[in-house]
């Protein structure tokens, strides 16, 4: 098995008075106005006291101190029982789906169209299988899939048989899928068709004692058709041949009836996802029924979530279980419209004709509604939620998005987190401004969200949280529910981030602004260091999103003898501008009019696509690779 495992508070009169006196205020602690006694001595100092406490403290004093009455006693006695302290589960939100919105549609996919009765079913089924098959507690099982049915489905099947879900980066290659299944001791692979390839491939790769684990298809449709005509069984189907079942299959002999496993403690471990390698080495990260359970809840009240919404999948689920929407939109009975992948005109193809209501994804979904591809510019005919994160979107992006008919909600989170702690919780009075004001604003990340702890940003040297000017870098600290249980065989990896003091160290950097709104400036390996000053890439490319030709903007450090490092820019250029291409000169000429001199990028590498993970975030790892192994620059700009 895998080894996982008040004080009072007053408005003060005015303290005008010479020597000892006193003087009434009032108590907002019970919410009553209640007189207070303030007592001042000759420099002026004030204490002030409830002059409702004044005669029990009175009657404490004559007893000798306080005492404890029966009431007290009483209250000790009373402790957690198993009628008020049933473990916590995202997984109960299927079961309330299909009694309230049962025959309401759940997941669509093309034609096909399931209920929450049927997905309840379906999923029951698969749980069902899994367990006589002998998976269960402790136990990884892991899916390579895009947005597909079964790929929602298993988010709630593997858990519901007690074993624990690994969902994996279908863009990965097959020695990163090799080493995540071995790291994992996954025990059995659902592999969508599409990546059937991939996976084998990683398979092979293992050593000849390691267990391999069991192969299950989640089979095209023609497939299906063919292995369920009755002439050929699995095995006999020469492209199958490596594989012990389909979905389907399991879906057809697992039971609906079935008692779904539930956590023996919510601090059980659910689900195992691996961090999507920006900074190029994944880590396990492991999370429990209780900490998703409650960033689910969480995240429906802070966007907000209505009920019964149309969601649509643009953000992959192997991407943090979809940041838990896939719970989620089942706690709000809603409905899950899947495509197995998206550009441009196919997002705006499904959102008029299913009417999507939300839909998630990071700057790059962002950057491809608003780039003029797939609508012609056109306003959607109504607004559209969408919630971004995954990297500071630019503010000029975000403008344009919401000149589409888009209502853009911008927040923060991690794998380790499970989802968004983070969001820019919009200010009526905002929507005054001018509209580039409003992007600046929306651009921040902003605060915690509602049931999320505590969120600073400390000198990560001291611990001591820096000033709240806007300008003064630091580290993104975190405290909260649903914080991760730590990296799966990796304690050393777990201690350095988990600090004694009770806060998860991001490694991310950031400034909090004078009104204790958050803004992330970098990575803490992608800010640079040049000529002493510490320089946001994050800054930089915001500027170059500016400019009218840039489709993308990356920046990274390029080594550089005289200055110890300097700005390099990774550009895209849009398609069809209808405008000569701009040289790197102009470039950073346009650069120089709109920040200071040593914060421009020195040096301007064209690319026709910047590299990116499978959730979009750009590969910095890869781009600084490239920036060193240009060397320092023979001149100076």
């Amino acid at each position: 098995m895998t080894h996982m495992q008040d004080k009072i508070t007053e408005k003060s009169p005015s303290l005008s008075h010479e020597g000892d006196s006193e003087t009434e205020g009032h108590c907002c602690q019970s919410g009553a106005s209640v007189p207070l006694i303030f007592c001042f001595d000759s420099q002026r100092k004030a204490t002030a006291t409830c002059s409702l406490l004044t005669p029990l403290q009175t009657f404490q004093d004559s007893r000798g101190g306080p005492e404890k009455d029966e009431t007290g006693i009483f209250m000790e006695d009373l402790k957690p029982s198993p009628a008020n302290s049933s473990p916590l589960t995202p997984l109960g939100f299927l079961d309330r789906a299909a009694t309230v919105y049962g025959d309401c549609p759940s997941v669509v996919y093309g034609d096909t169209v399931y209920t929450w009765s049927q997905t309840r079913s379906r999923c029951l089924r698969v749980a069902s299988s899994l367990a006589a098959a002998g998976f269960g507690r402790g136990d990884v099982v892991s899916v390579v899939a895009p947005n597909v049915p079964a790929m929602y489905e298993l988010q709630f099947a593997v858990p519901m048989s007690g074993a624990i879900l690994n969902c994996i980066n279908t863009r990965l290659d097959r020695r990163t899928v090799s080493v995540i299944l071995r790291h994992a001791e996954s025990k059995l692979v659902f592999v969508d068709h599409q990546f059937r390839s991939l996976v084998l491939d990683a398979v092979s790769l293992f050593p000849p004692t390691d267990h391999r684990p069991i192969l299950v298809l989640i089979a095209s449709d023609d497939e299906e058709e063919e292995a369920g005509d009755g002439q050929k069984g699995l095995k006999e189907l020469s492209s199958w041949a490596d594989f012990n079942s389909t979905y389907e299959s399991m879906v057809d002999r697992g039971d609906p009836g079935f008692q779904w496993v539930r956590p023996l403690s919510e601090w059980t471990p659910m689900v195992l996802n691996y961090t999507s390698g920006t900074t190029s080495s994944p880590k396990g990260v492991v999370h429990c029924h209780r900490g998703l359970f409650m960033i689910v809840v969480d995240t429906l009240i802070d966007w907000p979530v209505p009920k019964q919404p149309v969601y649509l999948w643009t953000l992959p689920m192997f991407h943090s279980n979809g940041w838990t929407f896939p719970w989620g939109i089942a706690a709000v009975g809603g409905t899950n419209v899947c495509l197995r992948k998206f550009d441009g005109p196919a997002i705006y193809h499904l959102i008029e004709r299913h009417g999507v209501t939300h839909m998630c994804g990071a700057p790059v979904v962002l950057n491809m509604l608003s780039g003029g591809s797939g609508n012609g510019d056109k306003p959607l005919k109504a607004p559209v939620q969408i919630l971004t994160a995954g990297a500071p979107p630019p503010a000029a992006v975000l403008h344009r998005t919401e000149s589409l008919g888009f209502t853009v909600s911008h927040g923060y989170g991690l794998t380790e987190t499970a989802g968004l702690v983070v969001s820019c919780a919009w200010k009526p009075q905002w929507n005054r401004l001018p509209a580039d004001e409003r992007a600046r604003l929306k651009a921040r990340q902003g605060v915690r969200t509602v049931s999320f702890a505590e969120v600073e940003v400390v000198d990560p040297k001291s611990g001591v949280p820096v000033k709240r000017d806007g300008s003064t870098l630091g580290e993104i600290v975190l405290r909260g529910a649903c914080i991760m249980l730590g990296y799966l065989k990796d304690p050393a990896g777990t201690a350095k981030c988990m600090d004694p003091s009770g806060w998860f160290y991001t490694g991310d950097v950031g400034v909090m602004h004078p009104d204790g709104y958050l803004e992330i400036k970098d990575r803490s390996k992608d800010v640079i260091i040049s000529g002493g000053e510490n320089l946001s890439s994050v800054e930089v490319e915001s500027v170059l999103y500016t400019h009218p030709a840039v489709n993308e903007a990356a920046v990274v450090a390029r080594p550089d003898e005289y200055w110890g490092e300097t700005p390099c820019a990774f550009v895209s250029l849009k398609a069809e501008t209808g405008r000569a291409c701009p040289t790197e000169k102009e470039i950073i000429a346009f650069c120089r009019a709109k920040m200071p001199h040593y914060m421009v990028p020195k040096t301007i590498v064209f690319k026709d696509e910047l590299p990116k993970t499978s959730t979009g975030k750009i590969q910095k790892y890869v781009l600084r690779e490239i920036a060193k192994s240009m060397g320092s620059p023979k001149s100076r700009i």
